[in-house]
Formats: C-alpha cells, structure tokens, sequence
C-alpha cells in the first residue's frame, strides 16, 4: 500500500482500503440481486411466422411468449420471429399499443399474426412516484420519455437523453466540457441557494442531489466546478424518463419536489434471452472559432511584432474522437426477469487532453414465488468515472486561465524558445500550451445506486412492499501544477492539491397499496413510511514549494514539498450526516372511469432544519374529468378531452449540510507552515444554533387540457400554471464574531413564475411504404421576485480593472438574476464609452432567463430506413460576456493582448475604461438543429445468428442560428458573489462541439 506522508507524520493512504469498501458493498449488493431465479427454456416444436399490423407492414419488437412456460422471443425488424416450444404451448403475442392475442401451436409450424391497434389510444403508463398510471388516467402535468424519444449520439449524462423534448424544460449544457456541468429547470427557476434542479430517482432510489466529486480553486486560474454527479449513469441502461412537473404529480415527493422530479427507470429483460452489442465512433470539432486577429492583422493595426506567426486556437483545439461499447444480455416472462449490461465509453474533449472515461455494470433482475403473491426484485448501477481535466475556471483574474490565454495570446509570439523551452515572458501572460504541459488535474470517481425490493400480496388488492436503497460514492481529485510555469503564485514554487469525499446515502422505504372496486367507483391507496440518510465525508490537503517539476511525484507525494519559508502544507477534513424521515399517502377514486380524484400527502421531517419547524407538511390534490366520455362529446371526432385541475404545496431543501440548526457540527484543520504546524484545538465549530430556519415552500396551481382527435392521429396537452416560492432559504452575513462569515434564514419574498405549455403529436402520414410522425412542443415561463426587502448583488465580472464589478441584482419587481448595468450608448469623439445616465447601475428590463423555450421533431420511415430531424430553441434571454468586457477591448489590444477583430474598427479609444455596461450585453435567442439520426434495418428473417442489425449516422449540435457574438448561446458560467448563484454569464468557457457519429446496434438470437 502507498504510503501518503507529511511532513515527518505517514499515514498509509485510504484510498485501496476505501476502494475495498466501495467494491464489497456492491458485492453484496450483487449477491442479493443474483438470487433471482433465471428463466429456463424448454424445446419441442419449431415454430416461426411473421406479425403484421393492420395494413400488413411487419411490426417490429413483438414479444412472443409462451403463456404458461419461459420460452420467449420478440420479432425482428420485418416482424418476423422463430422459436421453440412445447406442441401443446399456448403462445401470446403482445406489443405496446396493440391488442395481445394468445394463439394455440398444436401441429402448426408456421403461425403469421395480425395485431389490431388498441383502440384505447392513450393506454401509455406513466411512471408516477411509488407507481404507475395510465397516462390517460394521471391527474397531474406528466410528461413519458422512452428508448426511442431520447436524443441520439454522444450522450454522457441522462439530461441530455431528454433537452428539447419536454414543454416547460429546459435543459442546458454549461459549456462543452466532456462530463461538464448541465443545468435543468423545470417550469422556471424558483429558488435562489436551495437549489433548482429537480429531484432525480433512479429505479425508486430519491439522489440527494451533492455533488459526487470535487471542485478546485486552482492557485493562479480560479474556481473550478465539479463533474455532473449524474454521468455515473449509462444512458444505454435508461429504458424511460418520467416528468413530473405541477405540485400535484411532485407532492408525493414533500420536501424535494418543488422544482419537479425527474424519475428514471433502467431497462429490464423480457422474452428470450437476447444478447445485444452496440458500437459508435464519434467525431468531433468545435463548432465555431473566436474571429481573432492573425499575425499580420494584429502588426497592421499596431500590435506589437513578435516575429512569429501562431495560430493558438488551432494549436490547441483538436478533433476528438469517442468510442462507445454497450453489452447486454437479458430475457424474462411473466414470471421473472433478468437484465445484465456492461458499459464503456472513451471521450476526448477538443482541447487537447480533456477527456473522460466511464466503465459501467448494470444489473436488473426479478423473480415471483408463492403462486405469483411475492415478488422480488433489485436493480444496480456501477461505474467507474475518469476525467481529466485542464486549467478552465470560472473566476481567472485578468492573466486568464487557458482558454483566456488562448483567446489574448500574441498572435506574432513564437510558441518555444530556439532552446526548446516555452515562451514564458510574465505571469501575466501565461503560454498556454505551457500551461496544458505543465499542470495535471485528475478525478476518478466510483458510484454504486440501486435498490432490493420485495412486494406481498397480503390479500387480494393489498400489497405491501418494502425497498432498501444504496447511493454510494467514493472520488479522488489529484490536480498539480509545476514550479516551472510562469503563473502568479505558482512560478518557483508549484502546487499539489488532493481531495477525497465518500457520500453514503441510505434508502428504507416501507408502503401499502389497497386496489378495489365498489361497482362503478375504482379506489387506489396509498400509505406508507420513508426513511433516508445522507453522509459526507472530505479530507483535503493543499502543499507548495515544491523542488520538483515531475507532476505524478508532486501528486503522490505530496511530502516533498519544502515547507520552508515560501511553502506551506495545509490539510483538513470534515464529516457531515444529515436525515430525512417522512410519512406519504395517496388516495385516487375513479367514479365510472371519466370523474378521477387524487388526493396526497406528505410529512416530511430533516434534520437540517432547527427545532421549532423540523417537520414540513405537503398535501396536494387533483381532478381529471374526461370530457370525451359524455355523452354530448362526437365520438367521431374526438379520440380524448379530459380537463385536468390541480393544486399542491411543495417544499425545497437543497441546502448545504453544514448550516443548520440545533446541532453544532465541527471540523478539523492544520497548517504546517514555515516548519511550524498550527491547529484548531482539533476541531473548530462550522454552524451554529439556527432553530427558526424552516423549508422553502412552493404552492402551484395546473389547469391542463388533453385532446385527441382525427382518430388520435393528432393529440396533445395544453397547460398553464402558476408557483409561487415564499420561506426563500437565503445566506446573509452573520453577526461577528460567529462560527461562521455566513448563516442561513428565510427570507420574506415571493418568487412567481407564471407559464403557459403546448405538445402536439401528429402522425402526418401512415402509409405501409412510408410514415411521418411529427412532435412539438412549446412553452412560455415568466418569472418575477415580489417583496424582498432590499437587493443583492451577484454576478461578478472579472477582468482588469473589474477588481469588485458585478452585473446582476436580486430586488422586488425583477426577474432572478435580472442584469444591473450601466447604459452604454457608443463612443464619443475621443473613444470614450458614452453613459446617457451617468456612471451608475441600473436595472435595464433584461434577464438571463429563457421566457420561451421549443422543440420540434420529425421521424420519417421508408422501408429499413428511418430518419429523424430535431431543432430545439430558446428565446428571450441575454448573454452577459464576461469573456468580450476582460478581452476583447482597445486596451487589452494596447497591453500587448491579441483581440478579436472588430475592436480595431468599433471607435474605442486607447484609454477607455471598459465598465460593466450593457455594451457586453447580448441576446441569447437561438434555434439549433440539435441532432438528425439516418438508420438502416438490415434485413435478417434468413440469418440464424442476428435477429436485428441497426446500422446509424447521427449528427449532434450541427447548426446554430444565433445573433450572440461568443462561441455559443447555450452557456452559464457560475459567477457567484457571496454565494448567491448566477445565471446567463459567459466567461472562457469550454467551447461546444459538432459532433458526427456512425454506430451500430446487433441482437444475436
């Protein structure tokens, strides 16, 4: 084992025996799933044919299975299938969206197949919180994502499966960094620091939403955010995403509902065993370069000539490649189930050595026993990130971090030195390729979610069912930078950095179910108990000084830095555990299938609110009438109309563990500085007593319209909402001298968003030669703060000069993160920027939140070959460019600073002072043709070995059109101040990539 040493202390390193932990939970967890009974298949009689619709085209993906045994298949692409089966078999053939019909073998050895449509058009199941609906049955605003809705390609975290797809979501990817950081908000964004992404639930498991790795301050280039905690997830393994978006469809969820759940289901096995390979390549380029001066325009316009000529975009953008594998083997019948899958995906990033690697397993089994009364099932997801980053930050100063450096590099200065050593002339102006050689940050992060659940039939209709779930994760962030780079607070010196958490969520879940029918009245129940923990664990240490330029030595090592009089070695650590324990119940009558109510309830209980408000309440309920079912309605018209009404209290409390309540928490920290260790007493106190502090809460009223008509080859949803956000968790300074700089408090506000969503579905044309189906969707979202006393600033700008600038406000009577800048109206006579209202701030009736967000979708069929085109869109927001403000002026083109090229001709004078002003103020509109997928089915009724073959081409992020000057519109820099978030700034950030990928996808019989 590697020995971790400080100054003359050694320790062995944890990490092996951590690891250990890590693996023997899964372990564990593997052997309770691989008691599941596994299918066994008996051959008799060979028997094949063909399933067809009602307009004789082949259906593909029929599951054929014997009634009573365990023998299945599904049908080819064409319809066709084979298999074995006992002479006295039953056979049943079922697809989604059809009619199942049992056929008898007897002597037949060839049995073709017609399936009739279900005339109950809008039999979808939805997956609802400890459930499932029909979806013509749910009372709330719902939205049903399978397989063949997600989006296509490079996908390497389970948002992306669904940006565009859904009215009132929107989905946005903060930069283009391989496992960077995606933003989802649904039906606007209601909170400030209680968080506002939604609840995600993989498999019946709640995520607590921490992030699963660590950030970095980096000495010299800034604040750098963590990796999306949801890419341990393989897409490939994701069967549906369900959206629950309106407080009557989260409320079963209480306190984690307010900004909507997003509940994940993992495929399952069915019919015969199926063994399935998939395969892609993917290419990537960045979709669109900064128009920078080349070394003749910038000595034309006056730059300072250098002598060389270089391209620094070119030198360090590269195209990427990705490779993806997914194996899977599973089957099943009405009795069990099984599922196995192994996952590998390699990505580079276009910046040279970004890159991220996941392997993943994935397991899902089941098995009935006791004449079908007990069910047992369990499902897990392991994986395996690796990511290796580079010096991008959020908060660089005016000497840039690498893309900064990229951008304002001297076009006519030489890479390397005729020595062969890098041009390194300031620390003001770091080379950039110098600074990729000469620094090193690396994350490895293990995550393991799953569950093993058991459901008992007690008496007919009640059920009870019990889940146990794991959320574990164990990531290491090694970043070093070497002596030899020329950047502020590191040149002579370097600087080695390792951080550890370990998250251990824990999952007890315990419910009953009561279905019954009392004549023409339909009554499910619900009621049930909940309990979850939360753990977090870091440990980190900081050393400098460092004799050594060798970056692997510095990492793992971190004991050779000298703590003389230049060096320090600062470590410290810190163990939180937080608690939910909750009480939920749900009722829903049916009253002769066309008047259906539902009614919930939840008690939530959290140990990180204080003593007098430690428990939430959360009841919602809901109405659907299914106007389509009277009488007056034409049944030749209208397939569905349902109205839908619903009203519901949700709460929010996506706070830090670490800032509550009526329990001290502690931390322990040491400096060995100067060869002197200082320590806290051991350990230093890090909140206080906060017994008043209580949930965020959000009530919200749907009204929400379902209809289909043209024999339900035209449907959709209409829905309008309001929400309104009261209790708003909020930081504020504390009084000194305190634990902390900062503690936590409700604010008195009202955070409204307003809104109003369409989808339509159309099957354009249904012919048995050719199909088009088209689906869109729209929203309109308006957001406002009402009664907050005061304003905060947020929103900082960096740049020279800008030491202290910020851009954006909180105040009543404006939008989140509403943009507070001066008036910028040109330049004078001198160059000199004009303010029409002097030198002050102002709020200037633009936000960077979307008021309109859309998608549309077309999927065509011919024959074997399939197409599908999707733009999606975003309008109404600004772009704050912290990038144009610290870069792209006059005066950074005088310091020496290569610009782009309009700064030379837009009037600016030489010594203008670029303020924070609405001239970096930009319109983020956009409609991007987002993916277009080409398939061919290769046909396969004579081949013995594949039942399927999918060959594909996919295109990702193809076109953009957008007035927005920078690199790309879909972009969020996190520019806190004070730890009030930000939103809609951006500033060096990673570019975004078009993307090309060819695949294929084979089951083997």
């Amino acid at each position: 084992m590697k020995k971790f040493c400080l100054k003359n202390n050694c320790r062995n390193d944890d990490y092996n025996l951590r690891l250990h932990r890590l693996f023997r939970s899964a372990i564990l967890f593997y052997m309770a799933l691989l008691n599941v009974s596994f299918v066994c298949f008996a051959q008799n009689v060979s028997v094949s044919g063909k399933v067809t619709d009602s307009k004789s085209v082949g259906i593909p993906g029929v599951t054929i299975a014997q009634k009573t045994g365990t023998v299945g298949t599904t049908s080819d692409a064409e319809g066709n299938y084979q298999l074995s089966v006992p002479g006295n078999a039953v056979l049943t053939f079922s697809a989604i969206g059809y009619v199942s019909q049992d056929v008898e073998v007897g002597n037949k050895s060839v049995i073709d197949i017609t399936l009739t449509e279900d005339i109950k058009a809008l039999e979808e199941v939805v997956v609802v919180g400890y459930g499932t609906v029909k979806k013509k049955d749910a009372t709330g605003a719902v939205s049903a994502l399978g397989s063949k809705d997600f989006n296509k390609g490079v996908v390497t975290s389970p948002e992306q499966l669904m940006q565009g797809r859904v009215a009132g979501v929107q989905i946005s990817q903060s930069n283009g960094e391989p496992g960077g950081g995606i933003t989802v908000r649904i039906r606007g964004t209601s909170s400030v620091m209680g968080g506002n992404n939604p609840l995600f639930v993989v498999d019946g498991v709640p995520l607590s939403g921490d992030n699963t790795s660590a950030g970095a301050d980096q000495q010299g280039i800034g604040r750098q955010p963590a990796k999306n905690p949801l890419n341990f997830l393989n897409p490939d393994d994701i069967a549906s995403m369900d959206i629950l978006k309106d407080a009557s469809a989260t409320a079963i969820y209480g306190s984690r509902g307010a900004n909507g759940v997003v509940l994940i289901t993992t495929k399952k096995g069915k019919g015969k065993g199926v063994l399935d390979y998939g395969y892609s390549l993917g290419v990537s380029s960045i979709t669109k370069k900064y128009d920078l001066l080349n070394a003749a325009e910038y000595v034309a316009a006056g730059g300072q000539d250098m002598g060389s000529n270089t391209d620094w975009q070119k030198e360090l953008f590269r195209t990427a490649l990705t490779h993806q594998h997914n194996l899977s083997y599973g089957g099943g019948d009405q009795n069990s189930n099984y599922r196995f899958s192994l996952g590998y995906m390699d990505q580079n990033g276009i910046i040279e050595k970004s890159n991220i690697k996941r392997y993943s397993i994935g397991f899902s089994g089941g098995k009935k026993f006791l004449n079908n009364k007990l069910s047992i099932g369990s499902n897990l997801n392991f994986s395996n990130n690796i990511d290796n980053g580079i010096p991008i930050s959020e908060t660089s100063g005016f000497e840039g971090d690498l893309m900064g450096n990229i951008l304002k590099a001297n076009p006519t200065r030489s890479i390397r030195n005729a020595d062969g050593t890098f041009t390194q002339f300031a620390n003001t102006e770091p080379n950039p390729i110098a600074m990729l050689e000469y620094s090193k940050d690396f994350t490895n992060s293990l995550r393991a979610v799953g569950n093993i659940n058991a459901e008992l039939e007690i008496v007919k209709g009640l059920k009870f069912k019990t889940v146990l779930g794991l959320d574990q994760s164990m990531s290491t962030r090694k970043q070093a930078t070497s002596r030899d780079l020329n950047v502020r607070g590191v040149f002579n010196l370097g600087r080695a950095y390792v951080r550890d958490i370990e998250t251990n969520n824990r999952l007890w879940e315990n419910y009953f179910t009561y279905d019954k029918e009392f004549g023409s009245v339909t009554l499910n129940a619900l009621a049930g108990y909940s309990y979850q923990s939360f753990e977090i664990a870091s440990k980190n240490v900081t050393a400098t000084n460092f004799q050594t330029s060798d970056l692997d030595l510095m990492i793992n090592n971190l004991a050779s830095a000298n703590t003389g009089a230049k060096g320090s070695i600062i470590q410290n650590s810190s163990s939180v555990k937080d608690e939910l324990q909750s009480y939920f119940g749900r009722v829903n009558v049916s009253i002769r299938d066309k008047y259906l109510f539902t009614g919930t309830l939840r008690v939530d209980g959290s140990s990180k609110f204080g003593g007098n408000n430690k428990y939430g309440y959360f009841p919602s309920g809901a109405f659907r009438w299914k106007v389509a079912e009277e009488n007056f309605i034409p049944k030749d018209v209208f397939t569905d109309l349902s109205l839908r009404l619903g009203y519901g209290l949700t709460g929010n409390q996506a706070i830090p563990h670490n800032v509550y309540d009526s329990r001290d928490r502690y931390s322990d920290w040491s400096i060995n500085d100067v060869g002197t260790t200082i320590t806290g007493g051991g350990y230093n106190p890090v909140s206080f007593n906060n017994p008043d502090l209580k949930w965020e809460s959000t009530s919200a009223v749907n009204i929400g319209l379902d209809f289909g008509i043209l024999k339900g080859r035209l449907s959709g949803s209409l829905d309008l909402y309001q929400k309104n956000t009261r209790d708003l968790l909020f930081q504020v300074f504390a009084a000194q001298p305190a634990p902390t700089d900062f503690l936590y408090t409700n604010l008195n506000t009202n955070i409204q968003n307003r809104g109003i969503e369409l989808s339509l579905n159309a099957a354009i044309i249904e012919k048995k030669s050719f199909t088009w189906e088209t689906m869109f969707n729209i929203a309109y979202n308006s957001n406002i703060v009402k009664d907050l006393q005061g304003a905060y600033n947020t929103g900082g700008i960096n740049g020279q000069g800008l030491t202290g600038a910020f851009a954006q406000s909180l105040a009543a009577g404006q939008p989140l993160f509403a943009y507070y800048l001066r008036k910028f109206e040109g330049f004078d006579e001198e160059g000199n920027s004009i303010y029409p209202n002097g030198d002050v701030q102002e709020f200037v009736g633009k936000g960077p939140l979307p008021k309109v967000t859309g998608g549309l979708t077309n999927n065509f069929r011919y024959g074997n070959f399939d197409m599908s085109l999707f733009f999606n869109g975003v309008f109404g927001n600004y772009i704050y460019s912290n990038t144009a403000n610290a870069f792209f002026t006059k005066g950074s083109f005088l310091n020496g600073r290569n610009v782009t090229k309009d700064v030379v001709t837009n009037g600016e004078g030489a010594l203008n002072t670029p303020e924070v002003s609405t001239r970096f103020l930009e319109k983020g509109d956009f409609v991007r043709l987002q993916n277009l997928s080409i398939g061919y089915r290769v046909p396969t009724s004579s081949n013995k070995l594949f039942s399927s073959i999918r060959l594909y081409i996919t295109g990702q992020n193809l076109l953009t059109f957008t007035k927005y000057s920078g690199q790309d519109p879909e972009v969020n820099t996190n520019k806190s101040l004070n730890g009030i978030p930000s939103f809609g700034i951006d500033y060096t950030s990673y570019p975004r990539a078009r993307t090309w990928t060819i695949g294929a996808n084979i089951s083997f019989n």
